[in-house]
């Protein structure tokens, strides 16, 4: 062929007929960008390249159904078609974005709801809990006050209830005095806790802790084998607690009151150490090492510098709580309580004293008169 060949347009708007080149002559021309984007029906409307080359060379002549098209209008129709397609999935992305959103919002209220309904009967729980540990006072002492450092939540109760009702407190009965004392030399074959757990058997065996009638108690029957004061301590402590007995009934005697005799060391009135630390809390110290000594001098058994000061700590003849501890300023106004009762009282003695004497000077001043 001498000239370019003429083919017509598969387009009916074509009306002319416009030469098509390619580089193996007169066949389809693709290009390499509307290769990718061809449609399926396209693919299978054109032949392949190679199986043009072929047919070329086996002298075939190419059929007008296949190749006479126009490559603009084909262009026109996939992009009709890709909007078309595009215009589908556009609706259809955003009636599935629709749905999506709504079953996202629909899923968001359901877990709102669920978290919210799930808070509720967490608040509720926690509501049951709090009234359960209410309930418990002595879960809550423990929890809202703050005591000494020896004084944990996995400390006995009995001891937690004597350090919060007992320890430190100024004590001026002479029974309670007694009682304090036989207790603290028990501190050395029992701890604090059994001695607490057998306070009520003690106080059935020496008879309330009343000196004077432990004083005349007698011996045989107290150490006898098999008795109940053999069971809380050895024979040596309870011979013990005998003869302190007696020897407190003699400082009776003689002061009026074992009371006025041991806080007289303190020139009544309780020592305040103010300690921060559980480490600068003694074990004894000179001011109890002049009363053991006193005390020895004196008869009293089974008193060294140890168990005084623990007698002295117990009965509030020191305060040795610590200053974080809420006994501490308890204890101290107490014993201002105490020494402002006691000062009332010694007032209205000497008021009283003092007015029998003014009437016995009357009635004396009568008399001499009358005789005149």
């Amino acid at each position: 062929m001498s000239g370019a060949s003429r083919v017509r347009s598969m387009n009916a708007a074509d009306s002319e007929a416009r030469p098509v080149l390619g580089l193996a002559g007169n066949k389809a021309l693709r290009s390499p960008g509307s290769r990718k984007s061809v449609s399926k029906l396209t693919r299978k409307a054109v032949k392949s390249k190679e199986e043009v080359e072929m047919e070329d060379k086996n002298g075939h002549q190419p059929s007008p159904s296949l190749h006479s098209f126009d490559v603009p209008s084909i262009l026109r129709r996939q992009e009709s078609l890709y909007s078309n397609l595009s215009l589908s999935a556009s609706c259809s992305s955003d009636a599935s974005t629709d749905s999506f959103h709504s079953s996202a919002s629909t899923g968001r209220i359901y877990r709102m709801s669920s978290t919210s309904s799930r808070r509720k009967q967490l608040a509720s729980k926690s509501k049951r809990i709090v009234s359960d540990d209410i309930s418990d006072s002595s879960i809550v002492g423990l929890q809202s006050k703050k005591r000494c450092a020896w004084v944990t939540p996995n400390t006995d109760p009995s001891y937690a209830d004597f350090h919060d009702e007992e320890w430190g407190v100024p004590v001026h009965d002479d029974k309670k005095l007694f009682e304090l004392l036989v207790l603290c030399g028990a501190l050395a074959e029992l701890s604090w806790p059994s001695i607490l757990c057998k306070r009520h058997i003690f106080r059935e065996v020496f008879a309330d802790f009343d000196p004077i009638v432990v004083a005349k108690l007698n011996e045989k029957k107290i150490l006898a084998p098999g008795s109940t004061a053999c069971s809380l301590l050895s024979e040596l402590k309870l011979r013990a607690i005998i003869e302190n007995a007696r020897q407190m009934s003699k400082v009776i005697d003689e002061f009026g009151s074992f009371d006025k005799y041991i806080w007289s060391f303190v020139n009544n009135k309780p020592i305040v150490s103010g300690f921060r630390y559980p480490r600068q809390v003694p074990v004894k110290t000179a001011k109890a090492d002049l009363i053991s000594k006193d005390l020895i001098r004196r008869g009293f058994r089974g008193v060294g510098p140890t168990v005084v000061y623990s007698f002295m700590q117990v009965a509030g003849i020191t305060n040795d709580h610590l200053i974080s501890c809420f006994r501490f300023h308890e204890c101290v106004e107490s014993a201002e309580a105490k020494e402002k009762d006691s000062n009332k009282a010694e007032t209205e003695v000497t008021k009283v004293d003092e007015a029998i004497e003014t009437e016995i000077c009357r009635s004396i001043d009568d008399l001499s008169f009358s005789s005149e």
